[in-house]
């Protein structure tokens, strides 16, 4: 299948703290080598990772507080501040939390949010991770997710039409215009969009935290059993490396480049 040339960016996300909560951009620009600006961030560790913050090392998302393992992540509503590096925590429209993450008393103040709170499923003192400009991703080059929604509403027949809210699989786009499943055939290729170049590095295989409904942290669906039943496989969206610089925003015409002949 061929993705529609007139396929568009409907929404841009970025996740400052992995697992808390996604945060729409109307625009962001992309840098080579780079993620969406913030973007993964920062990370609580769950019990001890050995990461270094002095030479960061990637490490798998179970060493993390995440919505896979930790759907009352989904509850909460976070906000970061680029400005002055605060992170914001409201539970039930109330401030519970509140620092400088690059700060060591702003990250004791949401450190000691999540000791108080989610101590059943801690296997350690939570600590609020950074690494100058690593990126907590979920595999370990730095990366844009984009999900095709003609996916998402692929999914929702699988399910007997069953809602299922993109957000449950945290893309940093969601892409509208592209027939259902045609992304994961985009591996290898290069999307243009206006001035930004991304190189499709890898079909993403999908985990329990899509089963998550973002907005009311309910475990509601089985959307990777699914896509294996119906599919053989439980690949939903895409990872993408930025090759050329551009900024990008909701609205902008993505396209599949087409190989220059020589």
């Amino acid at each position: 299948m061929t993705p529609s040339p007139t396929a568009e960016i409907t929404g841009l996300y970025r996740y400052p703290v992995k697992g808390l909560t996604p945060e729409p951009l109307p625009r962001a620009p992309l840098r080579v080598g780079q993620t969406l600006p913030a973007d993964r961030r920062y990370a609580i560790e769950n019990g001890p990772s050995g990461f270094d913050p002095e030479s960061p090392q990637w490490k798998p998302k179970i060493q993390f507080l995440m919505l896979a393992r930790n759907e009352r992540l989904a509850t909460l509503d976070s906000r970061f501040e680029d400005a002055t590096n605060r992170l914001t925590i409201r539970e039930n429209g109330q401030i519970v939390a509140s620092g400088d993450l690059e700060t060591a008393a702003g990250r004791a103040a949401i450190e000691g949010y999540f000791s108080a709170n989610f101590q059943p499923e801690l296997k350690g003192p939570p600590k609020l991770l950074s690494g100058r400009d690593h990126s907590f991703s979920d595999v370990a080059r730095k990366v844009v997710s984009i999900i095709n929604l003609g996916s998402v509403r692929a999914i929702e027949t699988m399910l007997g039409g069953a809602a299922v809210h993109p957000l449950r699989f945290r893309a940093n786009l969601y892409v509208q215009g592209w027939p259902a499943w045609s992304e994961l055939d985009l591996v290898g290729q290069t999307l243009a969009i206006g001035q930004a170049r991304l190189k499709v590095i890898k079909r993403i295989v999908r985990c329990p935290a899509t089963n998550v409904d973002p907005e009311t942290g309910k475990r509601d669906l089985e959307i990777p059993p699914t896509l294996s039943r119906n599919l053989g496989h439980m690949d939903c969206g895409i990872y993408a490396e930025v090759i050329a610089d551009g900024e990008i925003g909701v609205g902008d015409e993505i396209a599949v480049e087409e190989p220059k002949l020589v």
